[in-house]
């Protein structure tokens, strides 16, 4: 990526669960030797990750016999709800994929993980830039290390926009003149996930950011828009369901269920003909449809030309709990899972562009490089991007958004009443969590 804001100023000032945790035990320091042991390894994701991931571990089990990696992985709903289960009671992975946010909910004072300093002869931090190091560290301390830096990108499906003779959109404009045409076909040029926690209000927040140059939350948890901002954020919005742009959540939650959206035969079938979703995840719509069929759209900007306002964060990272009892035996497996070239040919760009320098010219000699995954970071490479506030992905917040979202939807609130209420709530929360 072209630019990144480092998370500094919101060191100081983290918030944590780890009161919630159970007893920990003292930590065990590195020994410089690789014993016999068995290893847990989780991760969350689609199955183009699960399967790219279990090969790896397979290759790994091959390579090092007195080592063994058990896997344990779901799909992200009610992944963060399992994770905090585990580290509550002691019982978490020894290596974690983690999200963001994380950081936040579970390291306040930077202990809540292994310090993987103390690991370097291990991991090869000399494949990662200082910047992509400091996404990790909390108080200075390196809790984890970050996989992929990632946005989200629209996406969309070629067979249905060729059906319609519709162009992909450039500008929000153009996106919300697509419904009528759509609509006469019965389809969407686009939908927003909203059970994944987010992804409709992402949207608008982006939208707001290109117009007003404010950050919804600023990187050490101020908020950062005003109740008028919410308001606009809440109005566009609606304006997506209304020019049939979206279904609305009634008619989601009627068609899907409790279905994600890349599972939902309506995107499965191609009635969906986009969905905004981040890169290093693309992969799981994409195996849904023909392949080919998916592909990566532009960047929307306003009527200007004006494309800032979209955002960039470490889409994962790793880490190792501060509990285990094999911390040589884990970190030599991060390693492997971060820089080892096998592995990334076999993980690919799953996660991601990789962050390390190893991984990517692994990718490179072996003409992996390639996909929707690169397609969006090279687009994001052009734009004015910001880095996502960790506070902005915490599960609370999320829980403001989504009903916000679905009683607008609904028609229940005014967007004047339920920004009213948003932003209160919000300002409190944050108020709160960081003192």
């Amino acid at each position: 990526m072209k630019k990144y804001i480092l998370l500094t100023a919101a060191a100081g000032c983290l918030i944590s669960l780890s009161a919630c945790r159970g007893k920990t035990s003292q930590v065990t320091a590195p020994d410089g030797t690789l014993d016999k042991c068995t290893l847990r390894f989780s991760w969350w994701g689609g199955d183009d990750r699960h399967q790219a991931t279990l090969e790896a571990v397979e290759l790994w089990n091959l390579q090092h016999p007195d080592i063994t990696v058990v896997p344990e992985y779901g799909g992200w709903d009610g992944w963060t709800e399992k994770v905090t289960a585990q580290l509550s009671g002691g019982t978490e992975a020894d290596i974690m994929q983690i999200n963001y946010d994380w950081l936040i909910s579970f390291s306040q004072d930077g202990k809540g993980f292994y310090d993987l300093s103390l690991l370097e002869e291990r991991i090869d931090l000399s494949q990662f830039d200082s910047e992509i190091l400091q996404f990790g560290k909390v108080n200075g301390i390196l809790n984890g290390i970050t996989v992929s830096v990632s946005g989200r990108g629209l996406f969309y499906n070629a067979d249905t926009y060729k059906e319609i003779g519709a162009e992909y959109p450039e500008t929000w404009t153009e996106l919300l003149e697509l419904g009528e045409k759509f609509s006469k076909k019965g389809k969407y040029p686009l939908d927003l996930d909203v059970q994944s926690g987010g992804t409709a209000w992402y949207l608008a927040v982006v939208y707001v950011q290109q117009q007003t140059g404010r950050q919804f939350i600023t990187l050490d948890g101020e908020l950062g828009f005003t109740e008028a901002d919410i308001k606009a954020a809440l109005d566009f919005y609606k304006s997506l369901e209304d020019n049939h742009i979206i279904r609305t959540v009634n008619t989601r939650t009627d068609e899907d269920g409790t279905a994600a959206l890349y599972q939902s035969p309506e995107f499965i079938s191609g009635r969906i003909g986009g969905v905004l979703e981040w890169g290093s995840s693309v992969g799981k719509y994409e195996i849904s449809l023909t392949d080919g069929v998916l592909e990566s759209g532009p960047m929307l900007s306003d009527d200007s030309g004006n494309n800032s306002g979209w955002m960039i964060k470490p889409s994962l990272l790793y880490t190792i709990s501060a509990n285990t009892k094999y911390p040589d035996e884990a970190a030599e497996f991060m390693n492997f899972m971060l820089n080892d070239g096998e592995a990334a040919k076999l993980l690919g760009t799953t996660r991601g562009i990789p962050a390390s320098s190893a991984a990517q010219k692994s990718l490179e000699e072996n003409g992996l490089l390639t996909g929707l995954a690169q397609e969006n970071d090279t687009l994001l490479e052009t734009l004015d991007t910001v880095t996502i506030s960790p506070y902005m992905e915490l599960a609370q917040m999320k829980e403001y958004y989504n009903s916000a979202i679905e009683m607008i939807s609904y028609n229940t609130v005014t967007t004047e009443d339920a920004a009213r209420e948003m932003y209160g709530s919000i300002k409190d929360y944050l108020e709160r969590i960081r003192k």
